[in-house]
């Protein structure tokens, strides 16, 4: 595999069930090779925790289309090549739970990445492995909360790690979009 599509959500409220906000920056041969960022309207409320996290407001939101809208748009970018997140799971989940939502197809299984995951293992002495901290180690800017820039640095933190020698393959697993569950992959 020599493209990977490094994604990030924010979400409006505690149910993490719909996105506000989608950055996807994809990765091809080890370069960034094409950027997105949008805001969403999830259709919900919001949280005043996850207003003061992300800085989108409702009023912000609701100018912006839904992910129903949004999905035809970013599906053939994040069909392009292996997902990858920082903290993966998480993204992966609020993902499945839009497609669901909103009846969108996008397969039943896919295989993914997480750059928490493989930080753990190339990465060992760090106090932790948030995006926040490992972009310092790094020395990558963020903007952290912010979509477009979360999915940059989780680009920039996989270039990274490419050009170290890591086979991302190795850290691919599997998740089931339809149950909304992690099948476990051993690495290679």
């Amino acid at each position: 595999m020599s493209r990977y599509i490094c994604f990030d959500v924010e979400t409006p409220n505690y149910k993490n069930e719909r996105m506000s906000a989608i950055g996807i920056c994809a990765v091809e041969d080890g370069m960034i090779a094409e950027e997105f960022y949008s805001l969403v309207n999830p259709e919900q409320g919001f949280d005043l925790f996850n207003i003061r996290l992300t800085g989108i407001t409702p009023e912000q939101a609701a100018k912006a289309p839904t992910f129903g809208e949004l999905w035809g748009k970013i599906a053939p970018l994040m069909k392009s090549g292996l997902p990858v997140a920082h903290n993966a799971q998480f993204d992966m989940s609020v993902v499945s739970k839009c497609l669901h939502a909103y009846g969108l197809p996008y397969g039943e299984i896919t295989r993914y990445a997480c750059t928490c995951r493989i930080g753990k293992r190339l990465l060992p002495g760090l106090p932790n492995h948030r995006l926040d901290t490992i972009c310092r180690e790094l020395g990558f800017g963020l903007n952290h909360h912010n979509a477009g820039s979360d999915a940059r640095a989780c680009a920039e933190i996989l270039r990274y790690y490419i050009s170290k020698g890591a086979n991302i393959e190795d850290y691919a697993r599997f998740y089931s979009l339809s149950e909304i569950r992690t099948l476990r992959s051993a690495p290679k």
